[in-house]
């Protein structure tokens, strides 16, 4: 199950939950010590050398907890009660300042410095600025460049509100303890948090508290055990759907192609791609099973498709005025799930529709503030809000707003399609993917591939679920490249897609 992303008094009363319930402190330290050790095995290699930095509260704790769990690497943990005291030692330690013949080195006089830090300076208690030892400790650890892992929140860094306080550690991994702060999401705190992870089932109960104040909530792989569903043994091609992709314009062909083997790689039936006439041989060139053909008005697409996607590639000024037309007028009486991207996006008009469909835009920052008629900061601003207002102006639609945890909802003025476990209200932060999808092409690749899905009866049943399980394959094939391809290009993603399982 997803967990609500929650604030701090929240937190507080899920703990004096636990204690109530006869759970121990202690026994949700050495669990979380487990889960800070799993995590520092996985960011650093046999022989590494792991400092651990350790306050005095239970952040400390919690990181001293893994010590002894760090098999095959060097483990040192310098206790930090006095910033002042500690900081030489730091230094020493991680070979910022000289170090004498007799201190620990790599055999020529060099101090051996640590593949990772694991910070446990301070917890989600800390809500007064630091004085300026500590300032001058934490500056310390941040030019030393030494990737770090955050226990719960990076130290300096207020849980509720994402303000700095006074310094901040900055993070590469965060890993917060049992769901969220409101604060780590915050857009002034990404600098520090780095990659937020979270750590469940470490001995709590279960939350007393189904969402945060804003409904938000955070993905985890076991929403989707069992997710697709598995497919009838005598299924057809005819049981999976018919997905017609309009896409592709001059200069922009390549996304189109994307979008295609993004939507290939959800398995519908067939997939139809309708495009300019002066594209369509270097797009049909590139692809087999996809049906290509010459984007024509009076295609009755109605009468073939369980699902329509419109948008990627279709940026050359001369596009004609039916398709913009015809698009407008597909968003308001299709009875399939209709899904407008890139372009396609400003040709949309505010309105309410009359009857219940899937409707589901894909908007990157910039995007949403041109449909909410305003700036791209400030979308980001108050994502949440954007999220909201822009389900609104279009019909209560969905919206994947992308972009660093892409968020996956709808407002709140009517309930979803089917038995969802995705209510109406409630928004999903996805926690997978890295900046390396900044790049042209892979909202393309997304667009497709919630197209393909949405294709296909079965998966629009819950709708939320499959727009929050397209966002999330995608980031996970992001995450899979980068772990074994430093270079890879766009073109691989369609390639990586779907691979993941819960």
């Amino acid at each position: 199950m997803s967990v609500p992303v929650i604030n701090l008094a929240q937190m507080r009363e899920w703990e004096r939950a636990t204690w109530a319930a006869g759970q121990t402190e202690a026994e949700v330290i050495r669990r979380v010590g487990e889960k800070i050790a799993e995590r520092a095995l996985q960011l650093t290699g046999a022989g590494d050398i792991i400092l651990i930095l350790a306050g005095k509260g239970h952040n400390g704790d919690d990181a001293r907890a893994a010590r002894k769990l760090l098999r095959d690497r060097q483990v040192d943990v310098l206790e930090v009660t006095d910033p002042g005291t500690a900081l030489p030692e730091f230094q020493r330690k991680t070979g910022i300042a000289p170090v004498s013949k007799s201190s620990v080195s790599d055999g020529d006089g060099q101090h051996a410095c640590p593949t990772l830090l694991i910070d446990g300076l301070f917890g989600i208690g800390l809500n007064r600025p630091l004085d300026g030892g500590w300032q001058k400790f934490i500056a310390a650890v941040n030019q030393s460049k030494i990737p770090v892992l955050a226990v719960d929140v990076p130290s300096g860094l207020n849980a509720d509100t994402g303000e700095v306080l006074g310094a901040a550690i900055e993070a590469a991994v965060t890993l917060t303890v049992g769901a969220p702060k409101t604060g780590l999401l915050a857009q002034n705190a990404c600098p520090f948090v780095g990659q937020l992870e979270v750590a469940t089932n470490v001995g709590l109960v279960p939350c007393p508290h189904p969402a945060s104040p804003e409904g938000l909530h955070w993905t985890l792989p076991e929403d989707f055990a069992g997710f697709p569903p598995r497919r009838a043994v005598a299924a057809h091609k005819g049981s999976f759907g018919h997905l017609v992709i309009i896409a592709g314009s001059f200069g922009f062909h390549g996304a189109a192609v994307l979008a295609a083997r993004g939507a290939q790689r959800a398995q519908p039936g067939l997939v139809t791609l309708l495009t300019q006439e002066e594209v369509y041989h270097p797009i049909a060139s590139q692809l087999q099973s996809v049906m290509v053909n010459f984007w024509r008005p009076e295609i009755k697409l109605f009468d073939v498709a369980s699902a329509i996607l419109i948008g990627p590639g279709l940026a050359a000024p001369n596009l004609p005025d039916d398709l913009k037309a015809i698009t407008r007028r597909f968003w308001r009486d299709a009875e399939v799930p209709v899904i407008v991207d890139a372009s396609a996006l400003d040709w949309l008009t505010p309105q309410n529709l009359t009857k219940e469909r899937i409707r589901v835009i894909t908007p990157h920052p910039g995007e949403a503030a041109r449909l909410l008629n305003t700036t791209a900061q400030q979308v980001q601003s108050d994502r949440v809000r954007a999220l909201r207002e822009t389900s609104r102006r279009f019909g209560n639609c969905w919206v994947a707003l992308k972009g660093h945890q892409t968020l996956i909802g709808r407002s709140t003025s009517l309930r979803s399609e089917g038995a969802s476990s995705s209510p109406a209200g409630d928004i999903f932060v996805n926690p997978s993917g890295n900046p390396h999808l900044a790049r042209g092409g892979s909202g393309d690749v997304l667009a497709g591939f919630i197209a393909g899905l949405l294709a296909q009866p079965a998966m629009q049943i819950d709708v939320g679920r499959t727009l929050r399980y397209a966002v999330w394959q995608h980031g996970l094939a992001a995450d899979k490249l980068q772990t074994t391809h430093a270079n890879w290009v766009v073109e691989d993603l369609p390639g990586e897609l779907g691979n993941r399982t819960p």
